[in-house]
């Protein structure tokens, strides 16, 4: 414990220091406990949900892995690792820290780590060297997040890369994080199909249920002046790159319309008065020279493929009923500086829906997490339903009333 609370350390890595002191973790254990015996590996991977995945993971991730001398894992939902891949020299040297297969890297059990930091705070997670609560662990780097059941939101494992100071980027937190969410998506393609084929088990009849492809692009725009794009191709390595903001909202617009718009509709939702329709084909012409001439179509507009997003998420969790979710993945707005119509309303539609889901679900932590924020500080409805639900002698009760008589006076009321 003598290293807890030195200088820089993160408030988030902090707290998990403590939760694996406090479960009993020492710091000079070497390797992570096996709570996986061999003979019942194989048996939790093959009935995983996540198996069906895998294959999709280790073609995407796998081989950029293997290309930067990392290793990449899958855990189960209690932080188990299911697969574990790499060239023989990354994986010879994981074994010497126990992450092996059959490990388990919760951190009430391995100390602090990016998996087990990813399933304790239901989000991505990064840990670089001494960061590590345990010694053994201190030299190597780690990124990890989330993969969830797209149709309840719960956790059902981590995708990790650790490795050397190489995995220390942006770029690997991208990736990590966009591979995650492709998971998510064919997650979600593979529970349509079922449904589809449950409706019509004889094959016969139209589906409602249209046909995805696997998603390439995953797009972080909450917050953000610009979209950070991840490019995915299967045999291929992942790149990442961060847009133009005229690019970032065509990218977001078509996302949000995969049927398709025509020209003057995609230059009415991105532009405010007339819409120039030369400048939007110049500037889609742009994008297609960026991303590949065969993901951006015409007649009409769209994307060749399924794309991921961070505001989807925050979508399917509100669909899926899980708020407290959907409130920690809402990190700010959609493109909060952009002023382009379809963005806007993409925008003010998540923002609104959110706002309800927390109204309505009279949590009074939820309620002051919003108010907080830059976008609720100024929000009386929710300052008095947050008041209403406070305890008597909560602390947060004269916070409320005080924000409450501030905001009467700034609306003269």
């Amino acid at each position: 414990m003598d290293h807890i609370g030195g200088p820089g350390i993160r408030t988030v890595v902090l707290d998990s220091w403590h939760r694996s002191a406090a479960a009993g973790v020492g710091v000079d254990v070497t390797e992570a406990p096996v709570t996986l015996p061999l003979d019942e590996l194989q048996e939790r991977r093959s009935a995983h949900r996540l198996a069906s995945v895998f294959p999709l993971l280790d073609e995407v991730l796998g081989q950029a892995a293997v290309d930067c001398d990392a290793v990449m894992a899958v855990t189960d939902e209690v932080g188990q690792l299911l697969w574990v891949c790499g060239n023989r020299e990354a994986l010879t040297r994981a074994e010497s820290i126990g992450f092996v297969e059959g490990s388990n890297w919760d951190e009430r059990l391995a100390g602090t780590n990016a998996p087990g930091l990813a399933l304790a705070l239901d989000q991505p997670a990064v840990v670089t060297g001494g960061e590590h609560f345990r010694h053994s662990v201190q030299r190597w780097n780690c990124v990890a997040s989330p993969i969830h059941d797209p149709v309840g939101g719960t956790i059902l494992g981590v995708l990790d890369i650790t490795g050397g100071a190489q995995i220390d980027s942006p770029q690997t937190v991208a990736m990590v994080r966009a591979a995650a969410r492709m998971a998510e998506a064919e997650l979600a393609r593979q529970a349509a199909r079922a449904a589809a084929d449950a409706r019509f088990p004889d094959g016969r009849g139209d589906p409602p249920v249209r046909a995805l492809v696997t998603p390439s692009l995953h797009l972080e725009t909450l917050g953000r002046h610009t979209t950070a794009l991840t490019f995915l191709r299967p045999g291929r390595p992942a790149r990442s790159i961060s847009l133009s903001p005229r690019h970032s909202e065509i990218l977001l617009l078509l996302a949000a319309h995969p049927a398709g718009l025509s020209g003057e509709e995609l230059a009415t939702l991105l532009y405010d008065g007339d819409p120039p329709v030369g400048t939007l084909r110049a500037e889609l012409n742009r994008l297609r020279h960026l991303l590949g001439e065969e993901l951006v179509l015409s007649r009409p507009y769209r994307l060749a493929s399924e794309a991921s997003g961070d505001w989807r998420t925050v979508e399917a969790l509100l669909v899926a009923g899980d708020v407290a979710a959907a409130v920690r993945r809402y990190r700010s707005p959609v493109l909060p500086h952009s002023h382009a119509p379809g963005v806007t309303a993409v925008r003010d539609t998540l923002e609104a829906e959110l706002r309800h889901a927390v109204l309505a679900s009279g949590d009074p932590l939820l309620m002051a997490t919003w108010t907080r924020s830059p976008w609720g500080v100024d929000d009386r409805e929710m300052w008095i339903a947050q008041e209403r639900v406070l305890r008597s002698g909560s602390p947060l009760v004269a916070l409320a009333r005080g924000q409450i008589r501030r905001l009467d006076r700034e609306l003269g009321l």
